[in-house]
């Protein structure tokens, strides 16, 4: 089959198409044929060596998928013909993937495969950070960084569906445009989005902050916090990892709460079934709506990574496996 390959920890110009063994599952796991992989940036961090995951070289990275199930294990509810989405982790640039069974989602009919890659990472990451560690509240304030990108944009359509109201922080106006059409109320740039967040609440701050981007914006995003507001950390795809002075949190009783989906889930692998059901279940607010920046053939996911890298990317980026 055909794959893309990490060779060497590069960056994207070491990927490249290579054909390579068909994936074998294991009796217990699920064989997917994938139409569409989802892009992300922990698949640009993998290509570099610096995600929290390593794998051994040369391997084939891409975390999510929607496809058609080949093969499923014996007993599971899952038949070969079912369309999915689905989580292997790794493998997911590549015409075929495994996954364990936890990790696979049956696709509503009538959803696009190019839709249903848009939804494993960023879209059960958005759920899990507002909802769960967030506590979000419907009638609540969300700030959200990185508006435009494939987490921000994903947020945005969360918070909406669960009733809050969002204001967007996007670097250019044509960002901008991106994050109102995800449904942002309102949109600031990145210079004084403290004073126009505090405005727009009237003085009073917002409930929670979704930082995907880390660097010399968070001591300013703890300060747009309304009392008892929280603080989203859920990357830092600004580079820089940034630090907290605790006697901030104790002054305007706020929190600092960190958000890694992965490793929630894979303490609990049930809790990705009651997460799935959850987001099906807000389909009908016509909140979630995954915008997507571009759709790369599978020769091109170096390009489709650095679309990422270049953060030229706006919405979700996919790869076309065939």
């Amino acid at each position: 089959m055909r794959a893309v390959q990490v060779s060497r920890f590069d960056g994207p110009e070491a990927v490249g198409l290579v054909e390579v063994p068909e994936a074998e599952g294991r009796p217990d796991q699920v064989v997917i044929e994938v139409e569409m992989a989802g892009v992300s940036f922990p698949d640009l961090l993998l290509t570099r060596g610096e995600y929290q995951v390593r794998p051994a070289l040369p391997f084939v990275p891409g975390a999510e998928v929607a496809g058609v199930v080949r093969i499923a294990p014996e007993g599971s509810v899952l038949s070969p013909g079912d369309r999915v989405a689905a989580f292997p982790g790794l493998g997911a640039f590549a015409e075929v993937v495994v996954a364990d069974p936890v990790a696979v989602f049956p696709l509503p009919g009538a959803m696009s495969f190019e839709v249903g890659a848009c939804l494993p990472m960023n879209y059960l990451t958005a759920h899990f950070a507002l909802a769960l560690r967030g506590r979000l509240q419907a009638g609540e304030t969300v700030l959200v960084h990185g508006a435009a990108g494939g987490v921000g944009t994903a947020a945005i359509q969360m918070a909406k569906a669960l009733g809050a109201r969002v204001i967007g922080v996007a670097s250019s106006e044509k960002k901008a445009e991106v994050a109102r059409a995800a449904g942002a109320d309102e949109v600031v740039g990145v210079e004084g989005f403290k004073e126009a967040a505090k405005e727009l609440t009237g003085g009073r701050g917002v409930d929670v902050v979704v930082d995907p981007v880390g660097g010399d914006r968070f001591a300013d995003s703890l300060r747009s916090l309304a009392v008892g507001g929280r603080l989203l950390v859920i990357g830092f795809t600004a580079g820089e990892i940034p630090t907290v002075k605790v006697n901030r949190l104790l002054l305007n009783n706020v929190e600092v709460v960190g958000v890694w989906w992965g490793a929630y889930w894979l303490r609990d692998p049930s809790y990705l079934a009651r997460q799935w059901s959850e987001l099906m279940a807000l389909l009908p607010t016509g909140h979630i709506d995954p915008p997507i920046g571009g759709i790369f053939p599978l020769e091109q996911a170096a390009d489709a990574l650095n679309e990422i890298a270049s953060r030229r990317a706006t919405g979700k980026i996919l790869l076309r496996t065939r």
